[in-house]
């Protein structure tokens, strides 16, 4: 019986410590990732400028591009080359050669990507626009500002009664 006990204590201690962990890591998350063209991927004969008009493409987020990395690649290039579909001088080159590339927008400002070898006429261009993390809806700021409690505080709640029930758990064993 003694030894049970001794197994079950450090089990318990790890079960409620990430219980916790888990209560105190915040609901939102702040970047996406975005699989350019969707299912279809970076390929020709899509429409990426439609496609990009659904998105909304915030600080933070990634730009996945998947294609055939024996024929495509991922150039990010500026506007007039862009308007060009020229890939003479790009601003990087952002093919590893596994047709898997991952571009992080870390800037807010507009990205301009094609492929070369001609594959740009074809459609293989996309234009997006970085913005800012839009501002909390003013009802949460409005509710802070009364006096209701906002996500923080109801974050420490938790976390206070958490430990108050692992304390009185892991003291009765």
């Amino acid at each position: 019986m003694e030894s049970l006990l001794i197994l079950r204590r450090p089990l318990f201690l790890l079960l409620t410590c990430s219980a916790a962990l888990l209560l105190a890591m915040p609901s939102e998350t702040y970047a996406t990732r975005f699989i350019v063209g969707g299912h279809n991927g970076w390929t020709s004969n899509f429409n990426y400028t439609e496609w990009a008009k659904t998105q909304h493409f915030y600080l933070g987020d990634w730009l996945f591009f998947v294609y055939d990395r024996n024929q495509m690649n991922v150039l990010e290039v500026n506007k007039t080359a862009y308007d060009a579909c020229s890939a003479e001088y790009p601003l990087h080159n952002w093919t590893t050669g596994a047709g898997r590339d991952v571009v992080p927008l870390n800037v807010t400002r507009h990205y301009y990507f094609i492929s070369g070898n001609g594959f740009c006429y074809g459609g293989m261009k996309l234009a997006v626009r970085v913005e800012n993390l839009p501002p909390p809806p003013k009802a949460a700021l409005a509710s802070h500002k009364n006096g209701a409690p906002n996500a923080s505080s109801l974050i420490m709640v938790r976390l206070a009664t958490a430990f108050a029930v692992m304390w009185a758990l892991l003291f009765r064993i």
